[in-house]
């Protein structure tokens, strides 16, 4: 863990928060290249009434596009583990690492992260509380809603 990992995790924090206070699920995301944040977003599911439209994947759309060399050169810093759909997104464009708050709430996924390694893919865990306790205020308040995103058979515990 060291400090600019750290920053850049507390810039997808407070996208997680802001997701939170609309009314979404708590899931941020930021995309940096070259030490600056060119994407960020946060899991828009329920305020777009968007099933795709995970933090990761809000990132980087709102990033835009860009050429391949710029992914090549970026991190995704994300507050929980990717899916699946993430994780497919973050080989198909090529970024080379990726960073996670945490994934102790999504325990039985993280062959998500295994599988990203296998690509090629550093791929670091933070395992911060203040994630791990966001996500777990969330599903207490809204367990319907994390259901329906992430599936019973998925939640840790």
């Amino acid at each position: 863990m060291n400090d600019i990992d750290l920053q850049f995790m507390a810039e997808a924090v407070a996208e997680a928060r802001k997701g939170f206070a609309a009314g979404g699920i708590p899931i941020g995301s930021v995309l940096v290249s070259n030490g600056t944040v060119i994407g960020r977003g946060h899991n828009q599911r329920v305020q777009q009434g968007n099933p795709i439209l995970h933090g990761e994947m809000d990132a980087i759309q709102n990033a835009g596009r860009l050429s391949s060399k710029v992914y090549a050169r970026s991190t995704l810093y994300t507050t929980l583990s990717p899916c699946t759909m993430c994780a497919g997104t973050v080989i198909l464009y090529g970024i080379p690492r990726v960073v996670i708050g945490e994934n102790r709430t999504v325990a039985k996924t993280t062959y998500c992260e295994d599988w990203l390694r296998s690509h090629g893919v550093e791929v670091v865990n933070l395992d911060l509380q203040e994630c791990v306790d966001l996500m777990a205020e969330f599903i207490r308040l809204y367990p319907d809603v994390w259901n329906e995103d992430i599936g019973r058979e998925h939640i840790a515990g």
